[in-house]
């Protein structure tokens, strides 16, 4: 079977198909890169080492034999998912969502305003972004959002140098952020602090830094009736009450001791960026919140104003898949159709043979890493359940030993997982004479180098 996406709902569905020792799998794993792990490598924080010991688990899955990779291979250009099918019995699409989501306003395309992806796929070393140039010579920046992206990218702009450079962070950007002049982050969120969509560690996390205080205005720390009723009902989850916590003991605090600040706002959603050549500031509305017919809290603009004067906006605001020529889609949510994890024809709602989904593709970007495991084993359930019922589809070409010559022809710079394991080595040697886990190859060129040693 082949996999398009080593992240981690790749990695965790090899885990399971290979679980068994005696079962008859075979499974090939593609990505886009040169490097298997997906937002392990390059989305996780380089100050979080310790999410990132999940890998090992994803290489205990790699040494079995009848597991194969192959990276630098783009579905769609290089190869395409009819000639897949042509060779697997199983496809799993497992690529994420990687495209953000746009806030739909004016000035959102000023020098300033980007992507919170982008921002993060830089400091990451993804080698898609390592040349791109984010101007952080300003005294503020506005961070649109307050999930989890929110809280590591507005704690990167406000750390020391002394806390990221023993990390893997690229070193393009240890360069740039350490000793920025931004000398406050303003976090924005659309609702209250009981419908933030960080978790408790990350909004806490912020605490640790050594340069910057946390402000929550008090006014802003408190709650609006309808979530003052949901907390007093008891219909609020673990999670959510501790961030009402969390928050309430930040206003609480009101320091103002340190270089940086890092603010949260709340119920603020943008309605302007201002600028003439670059980011000069963001006009945001004053929400207030309802319930809907289905019974959610929702946000809505009042005719309430204000203007924050910024030198840069990062908006994280969500993201999206995107589709794959003979695949089907679904444009409004950014996923693929699917009946846990069955991929669907949407005009017949039956299930397509052998096609499959997990992660983000299948159900939208939500959770953390191991989120996927569950979502993984959900639907490789299934897959299993169809290979023992004989409900799989043949395959036209049957030979494996092929399936790498075919690859290679397409592909000349193919890099298999040995060729990742020399790309490994080299960074982690270069890192070594600073104490660092690994120095990361953040180029093509670089990489490709690298893999073929």
């Amino acid at each position: 079977m082949a996999i398009v996406g080593s992240g981690p709902s790749g990695f965790y569905a090899v885990g399971d198909l290979l679980k068994d020792p005696d079962r008859k799998v075979e499974v090939d794993l593609y990505d886009r890169l040169p490097t298997p792990f997906g937002l392990v490598r390059a989305g996780v924080a380089p100050d979080h080492p310790k999410i990132k010991n999940v890998i090992k688990v994803y290489e205990k899955s790699a040494e079995d034999e009848r597991f194969r990779f192959f990276g630098n291979v783009t579905i769609g250009e290089d190869i395409h998912h009819a000639e897949l099918a042509e060779r697997y019995h199983v496809i799993l699409y497992t690529f994420g969502a990687r495209v953000d989501r746009q806030m739909g306003i004016p000035g959102e395309d000023l020098p300033g305003s980007h992507s919170a992806t982008d921002f993060v796929a830089w400091y990451n070393g993804h080698p898609d972004y390592c040349d791109r140039e984010f101007d952080l010579d300003c005294e503020r920046a506005v961070v649109i959002g307050n999930g989890n992206v929110a809280m590591d990218v507005a704690r990167m702009l406000s750390v020391s140098r002394e806390q990221i450079a023993k990390t893997d962070i690229a070193d393009h950007a240890l360069e740039a952020l350490a000793d920025n002049p931004i000398r406050e982050v303003v976090i924005l969120g659309r609702r209250g602090p009981a419908q933030a969509a960080y978790t408790n560690p990350e909004v806490l996390e912020l605490e640790a830094l050594t340069i910057a205080d946390v402000n929550v205005d008090p006014e802003d720390a408190k709650l609006d009736p309808l979530s003052q009723k949901a907390l007093d009902g008891g219909m609020l989850d673990k999670t959510r009450r501790r961030n009402v916590e969390i928050v309430a003991d930040y206003a609480a605090k009101q320091e103002r001791m340190r270089d940086k600040q890092i603010t949260l706002r709340f119920l603020r959603s943008p309605v302007e960026i201002l600028g003439s050549d670059r980011v000069e500031g963001i006009v945001v509305a004053r929400n207030e919140l309802h319930r809907d017919a289905d019974g959610a809290i929702r946000s809505r603009q009042t005719t309430d104003r204000e203007t924050i004067e910024c030198g840069l906006v990062l908006r994280s605001i969500g993201y999206k898949g995107v589709p794959i020529e003979g695949v089907p889609f679904d444009e409004q949510h950014g996923t693929i159709p699917n009946n846990g994890g069955a991929v669907i024809d949407p005009a017949t709602e039956k299930k397509i043979p052998g096609l499959y989904v997990a992660g983000w593709i299948k159900r939208g970007p939500s959770g953390v890493i191991g989120t996927n495991k569950r979502d993984a084993q959900e639907t490789v359930g299934l897959i299993l359940e169809d290979l023992a019922e004989g409900d799989l589809p043949e395959r036209v070409d049957t030979d494996r030993d092929s399936t790498e010559a075919w690859l290679l022809e397409r592909v000349p710079d193919l890099v298999t997982y040995e060729g990742w394991q020399r790309i490994d080595a080299a960074e982690k040697a270069a890192g070594e004479p600073d104490g660092r886990p690994r120095a990361k190859l953040a180029r093509w060129d670089e990489l490709l180098a690298a893999a073929k040693g």
